[in-house]
Order: structure tokens, then C-alpha cells, then sequence
């Protein structure tokens, strides 16, 4: 690796680093993870896409610094350097009023809206008589009656699992597409916040008061709790723990202030309110459940004195649903033969552990639906096709395994590294060519546009949030199923489970489902882990690309991929190391290449250079970089809210979702910019939450796009944000080059040796393993 002309050229060191792996933290913040989805990096990557509440992180920081009222009902202080984070991606948009022409973002709120309502139709078809006193129905029932039954030694646990799934009930193929004209691009607005009447407003608002918590958080708590918020604050105050950024000791501050001595640490009313709260953490750090030990322990820090009773008052009242996983260690006669002998040894085996995992409704229906929906597919499809034509002309061997694979399964799963992307669009190329209806789904307008590049035909390609929502792609047909015969969704990893369940929903049977995508990437903004769960429970054919990435950036990354950071040659400075001592120098230093180094030495303008960094905040993060560099490439006073015509930002729609942009102009209607060649317009009441300026992102937000250039920027404060999966992320964004700002030393090549991703806890694999493997010859 090589410097830049004027640059000190270093070297990224090899030596194996000493220490081990941090160990995973059980607090109440949820375990701990190098690449949180929800936080990023710094519980802050995804802060531009709040809830579209108006000043609720102004708010939360607001009660945060003041004194609680009342004091805190003995709560457990929260963690130090804990952030609020539940602005990420937490807060809920699908009530919002859908108009009469859908946004793209609005759309796809409204399909899962429509899934949800199905789920919860299919949940209280499952409603029975419960016990008196309880609030429990349909699934959670059955599940904590199972779970009491084994505690207690009546019953053991395989007894609950031994039926299988009833099979999904049949769906028709989707018709062949009337001849339907080209959608133009159309001209989206962002979702405006949800609409509030003046008086629930004021009804919060005069609660809140009293209560001595922030006005500003008036309007995100009607969004979330209703038109009747005011009363439920007034009957259970520790609802307000569900506006995101409201931390515990918030809420038992505000809720003493109302209640005074009728409050305590253990009121049933808090202790469900924190399940809800640490399970609500826990997703945005990727988890779709949690173990109910580590809820307990979480709960024992927050001053509860009974945990256990904490958790089953939680599920009695549907806070959260309990799973049980593997088998129950305590039967009594799983051991012994029936005349009480204890067996020869070579016969015993030792019986899997049962670990019981608390959830929310949201993800563990998702999850299931998402498993039905991949069993539908890999059973309804016809596996006797014959596209052995289609294979011997195709680019490569992988590709023609693809082909060849794709052919005979409904759901196959394809993995490879960025020169392996050819071959789903091969795949595509191929199934088009048959006269199949084949399609292909990205998860940014960089990538539709390299995917449409590859297979030759500019309508071969959709974003994903375009082809949910109708603005791109086939369209529907009369039973709401997306008019396709073959799926292939690149950028898999980047698929949430909730988002993954409303896709699967929306394919016919008969459809073939191609999920492709790099193991090695970060993880999805939402939770589940959807793509790593399909290869893991090995449900369905897997073909892994055989195509080397190339040039001295593709030897880089593959080399960081099985956790080594060797030094490449870089005969054409395609990777440069720019050693730096701390942040300021960082600061300039970045700042250097991106407006004249890297524009000189290879000719790329500084608007096709993207900076990356660990987080937002800190003395190198994406604010301060952001700041320095617009001064520098495109100063001005900021009349637009703070952004200027020509300032490069990064565009929230939806949780999860940055969309980059620039900044064309401003009037009463919000702030216009073009996102991909697509004329945007952000009211001006959610500027601030869903715009940022985007000269320099987090790895998350980066994930699915790349540029001619990238500048890694590695301060001494980002050693701890730091994993295998981020660095494999953030240095495979460059096509021609990549440069990198290093000034974290060891802990570089010690990430990349012994930080590996983060487990996250879901249930998906262990449904699709119960799914019986359909025969790919018959």
C-alpha cells in the first residue's frame, strides 16, 4: 500500500494482537454488539431516521440533564456513556394517513401495516378462553401454560413441539402482466408526522407538565400512544417510556412526580413497562428475542426485587410473548430405562439445555410469517425445469451453478463478494431470455443502477422499497401478489426480518426466491439476521461464488473477510494508508484528500468520493467531518434549515433506509432534493429528523453502495466501535480506490483478527429447520 503524492505512506500492521474478545454484556442496555443496527457503531448511526416526532431528542436530552422530578422510584441509574437510541429506529409510521398517490416510503409503510393487520387477524382467529385474571390469548397463552407446566416438572418440554406447523394454505400464481406502460420516476414527498388533534396535544401536553417532563414530547407520544395518550400517561406513566429516547430513570422520575407514594420500584405497571423497554433495546441492537435470564439480570439492575415475577407479569399481560428452545435438561426418565437401570454409557446421551427467550409480538409473528412463506416457496415451485441451455452459455461456472441451482428450487441462497454480483444478474439475464419474468431487488438506487448496468436491460432492476411499494417493477396482480416469476434480492444481509416478511408475502406460489448477498457485511438496521438464518439452518440449495475479487482493494477486503489484514501491493495507489496521531489531524487530513488529493491523483471530482467513519459523534465523527468539509467544498450560512443548494446529504425516509442526495432548493413546501435522479421533497417539520448532510456516513449507512472513491477515517476514539464486519464493509466501499485514515493502531489488525460479528438472538433459524427440505428432483 502506497501514499498519495504529498502523503506519509505507513503500513497497516500484521502482527497477532494480544487480548481477547470483550465479553458480551447482560446489562439492561441488551447484550452488547460491534455493529449495532439500531445505534451504529455509537447508538446514533441511524439517528436521522426518528420517529418523525418533533423535538423528542431535544426532549429526552432535556429530562435527561435536568433533575427528575420526585427523584427516580429507586430505579437503577443507567449505565454510563449510555446514548438514546430509541429514536433510531423504534418509532412507528404506518398510521399515518396514506394519500391518494403513495410515496415510496409511504407505501412501504402501508404493506407492512397490511401485513401486521394480517398477522393480528391470523392472532385472534388463535383467541380461546384464557384463566380469570389473566390477559392472555391465542399463541402466548399456549406458550406460558408450556413453559409453567415445564418449570414445574409436570411436563417435559419436547411434548409442547411435536406438531408440526399446519402447511400454508395455497396461493395462485400470479397471471402473466397485461401490457402495462413504463412508470415515470415519480415526485415523492416524505411522510409528514402523524397528524394529532389540538386537543390530545394539549391533554399531553398539560400531563407531561405536571409531571415535569418536556412539552416536546407531546406530539411523539400521541403518535405512539394515540388520541388517548393523556389518559394512559395518567394511569400508567411508564408508558412514556415507549416515545423514543425516554430512558428509565426518566420515566420513574415523571411517574413519582404523578403518582408520588403510589409508585414503587416493583409496580407491575413499571417492571412490564421496562421488559417492553429492554426487549424494544434489544431489537434495535438486531435481537428478535432475548433470553429470560438476561431480561431477569437486566431487571435486577433496575432495582426490581422479584425479576421472576417481573417477567411473568409481563407475559400475563402481553408485553411479551415466551419461546422455549431445545429440551427440557430436568425430565425424569430421559436418562433411565423403564426398570430404573441406568443405561451403559455409550447409550446416554446428554439432553440439549432448554433456553427460554422472551419477544415481541412484532418480530416473533414476522418470524413465523417469514418461515411459512419461505416453505410455501420452496414447496409450490415446479423443480423440473430445465435451463441447462441457459447454464453452458453463461459468464462463468458459478454462475452457471446458479443457474443450474435456481432452476430446480424455489429458495436458493447465493453468496459471494462484490465481482460475484454478475452472477445473480447472469441469473436474471438468463431467466429473461426464457421468457420468465425475472427481476432483480437492491436496496439502493447505486445498487439498481449497477445491477441494471449488468444485466443489460434498465427495467431488470428495482430498489426494494420501489418494487413494495408499486413505483417500480410489474405491479400487482387482482390477489395483491407481485406479477413475477423469478425474485433475486441482492444485498440480502440487509434484509430485516419484518421487512423480509412483507416481501415473501407478496410472491405467488410458484415464484422462485434467489437471496444473494456477502455473509461478511454488516448486518441489517432491523432486526432478525434474515439472510445469515437461511444459510445457517441450511433449509434450501446454497451456491457460494467462486469469483475472486479483484485488484489490490478485492485482495484487501477478502484477506479482512477470514480475519486477516495483510499488506497488498498497490502498484497504481488503489489503497493508501495516511497515518494520523489524533482526531484534528484525522479531520484535516480527510478533508485534504477528498478536496484535492484524491481529485489530483486520479481524477475522481471530490461529489464521487465518500467518506466513512465509526460514528456520529466524537471529535472525528460524522458531524464534526460533515462541518469541516461542507466549509470546505460547499460553504455557506445553511438558509435552508441548515443546508445549502449543492450540499451532499443523506436522506431518511423510513427506519433503516439512507437514501443519498443533494440539496437543490427550499420553499414552503420543505426542502427539495434529488435522490438519485429522483426529485424528493422533505416537509419542513421533518428536515431536521430525516436529513443530514452526507459528505461523510457511518459503515451501516453505507452498506449496498460504493463509490469510484472511499475515505476510511479510523480516530484513536473509534478503536471500540471496531469489528471484523465493519471494517470488511467500510473498506470494500471504493471501486478504484480506497484510502485510510489510521490512527487507532493495534486495535485495527486486532478488529480484524478477533472481533467477529456479533451474535444476534432470533428465532428464524430454528424455524426453518423444522421445515421439511423439499426433494429438488421430484
Amino acid at each position: 500500500m502506497t501514499a498519495l503524492p504529498g502523503e506519509t505512506p505507513g503500513t497497516v500492521g500484521t502482527d497477532t494482537p494480544q487480548g481477547a474478545e470483550p465479553p458480551v454484556a447482560t446489562d439492561a442496555e441488551g447484550p452488547a454488539h460491534a455493529e449495532a443496527p439500531g445505534a451504529e457503531e455509537s447508538a446514533e448511526a441511524t439517528e436521522p431516521a426518528a420517529d418523525g416526532s418533533d423535538g423528542a431528542e431535544t426532549a429526552a436530552e432535556d429530562l435527561a440533564a435536568g433533575d427528575a422530578p420526585g427523584g427516580g422510584a429507586s430505579a437503577g441509574d443507567a449505565p454510563a456513556g449510555e446514548s438514546s437510541v430509541g429514536e433510531a429506529s423504534v418509532g412507528e409510521e404506518g398510521d399515518a394517513p396514506v394519500a391518494a398517490a403513495l410515496s415510496e416510503a409511504q407505501a412501504e409503510l402501508a404493506a407492512q401495516r397490511e401485513l401486521r393487520e394480517k398477522i393480528a387477524k391470523r392472532k385472534a382467529e388463535k383467541e380461546g378462553p384464557v384463566p380469570a385474571g389473566t390477559k392472555l390469548s391465542g399463541t402466548a397463552a399456549d406458550l406460558l401454560a408450556a413453559v409453567r407446566a415445564v418449570e414445574s416438572g409436570e411436563k417435559a418440554g419436547a411434548e409442547f413441539f411435536d406438531s408440526p406447523a399446519p402447511a400454508p394454505a395455497p396461493r395462485r400464481a400470479a397471471p402473466a402482466p397485461a401490457g402495462q406502460p413504463p412508470r415515470p420516476a415519480p415526485v415523492t414527498t416524505a411522510p409528514a408526522d402523524l397528524a394529532a388533534s389540538p386537543e390530545a396535544l394539549d391533554a399531553v401536553r398539560a400531563v407531561l407538565t405536571e409531571g415535569g417532563a418536556p412539552e416536546a414530547l407531546a406530539r411523539p407520544a400521541t403518535g405512539i400512544l394515540g388520541e388517548q395518550a393523556a389518559e394512559l400517561l395518567r394511569a400508567d406513566p411508564w408508558q412514556l417510556l415507549a416515545v423514543p429516547g425516554v430512558r428509565p430513570e426518566q420515566a420513574d422520575g415523571f411517574a413519582r412526580a404523578l403518582l408520588g407514594a403510589a409508585c414503587g420500584p416493583d409496580d407491575g405497571r413499571r417492571t412490564a413497562a421496562l421488559v417492553g423497554w429492554l426487549l424494544e433495546r434489544a431489537a434495535l441492537q438486531g435481537h428478535t428475542a432475548l433470553d429470560a435470564d438476561a431480561v431477569r439480570a437486566a431487571l435486577a439492575e433496575r432495582a426490581v426485587s422479584d425479576p421472576e415475577e417481573a417477567v411473568r407479569n409481563a407475559v400475563e399481560e402481553g408485553v411479551a410473548l415466551v419461546f422455549q428452545e431445545g429440551t427440557d435438561p430436568t425430565e425424569p426418565d430421559a436418562a433411565y430405562e423403564e426398570d430404573g437401570e441406568a443405561p451403559a454409557e455409550a447409550e446416554t446421551e446428554a439432553p440439549e439445555p432448554v433456553q427460554v427467550l422472551l419477544g415481541l409480538d412484532r418480530y416473533a409473528l414476522a418470524e413465523e410469517s417469514l418461515a411459512d412463506g419461505l416453505a410455501r416457496l420452496m414447496n409450490a415451485c415446479e423443480k423440473g425445469a430445465d435451463w441447462a441451455e441457459a447454464a453452458a452459455a453463461a459468464p462463468s461456472p458459478s454462475a452457471a451453478e446458479l443457474i443450474r441451482t435456481a432452476a430446480t428450487a424455489g429458495l436458493v441462497a447465493h453468496s459471494g463478494g462484490e465481482a460475484a454480483r454478475a452472477e445473480p444478474a447472469a441469473l436474471i439475464a438468463a431467466a429473461r431470455g426464457l421468457g420468465l419474468r425475472a427481476l432483480g431487488a437492491v436496496h439502493s438506487e447505486d445498487g439498481r443502477r449497477r445491477l441494471a448496468d449488468a444485466v443489460g436491460a434498465p427495467d431488470a432492476a428495482v430498489t426494494l422499497a420501489g418494487l413494495l411499494s408499486g413505483a417500480e417493477g410489474p405491479g400487482r396482480d387482482e390477489d395483491g401478489a407481485l406479477a413475477l416469476d423469478l425474485l433475486v434480492v441482492l444485498d440480502a444481509p440487509q434484509l430485516d426480518v419484518e421487512g423480509a416478511a412483507v416481501l415473501v408475502e407478496a410472491l405467488a406460489d410458484g415464484v422462485r426466491l434467489v437471496l444473494s448477498g456477502d455473509p461478511g457485511v454488516l448486518g441489517s438496521a432491523g432486526a432478525g439476521r434474515v439472510f445469515a438464518d437461511v444459510l445457517a439452518a441450511r433449509a434450501c440449495p446454497q451456491v457460494v461464488s467462486r469469483t475472486p475479487d479483484p485488484g489490490p482493494i478485492g485482495e484487501l477486503v477478502s484477506g479482512i473477510g477470514i480475519g486477516e489484514l495483510a499488506q497488498v501491493e498497490a502498484p497504481g495507489k488503489e489503497v493508501v494508508i495516511v497515518p494520523v496521531r489524533d482526531a484534528g489531524e484525522a479531520v484535516h487530513r480527510t478533508v485534504q484528500l477528498v478536496a484535492d488529493s484524491v481529485p489530483r491523483a486520479f481524477s475522481i471530482p471530490a461529489g464521487d468520493t465518500q467518506v466513512i467513519t465509526v460514528g456520529h459523534g466524537g471529535a472525528a465523527g460524522t458531524r464534526v467531518l460533515n462541518e469541516a468539509l461542507k466549509q470546505r467544498l460547499n460553504p455557506g450560512p445553511g438558509r435552508f434549515g441548515g443546508f445549502d443548494p449543492g450540499d451532499r446529504v443523506i436522506h431518511v425516509p423510513a427506519p433503516g433506509r439512507a437514501v443519498p442526495g443533494v440539496v437543490r432548493s427550499a420553499d414552503a413546501e420543505g426542502l427539495h432534493l434529488e435522490c438519485g435522479g429522483v426529485p424528493v421533497v422533505v416537509p419542513q417539520e421533518r428536515v431536521e429528523s430525516a436529513v443530514r448532510h452526507g459528505w461523510a456516513l457511518s459503515a451501516h449507512q453505507a452498506a449496498g453502495m460504493r463509490w469510484p472513491a472511499a475515505v476510511v477515517v479510523l480516530p484513536g476514539d473509534a478503536a471500540a466501535g471496531l469489528s471484523r464486519p465493519w471494517v470488511y464493509t467500510a473498506f470494500g466501499r471504493g471501486e478504484r480506490h480506497l484510502s485510510v485514515v489510521h490512527g487507532v493502531d493495534q486495535a485495527l489488525p486486532h478488529a480484524v483478527a478477533q472481533v467477529p460479528a456479533q451474535e444476534r438472538t432470533t428465532r428464524l433459524r430454528a424455524l426453518l429447520e423444522a421445515v421439511p427440505t423439499p426433494d429438488a428432483a421430484s
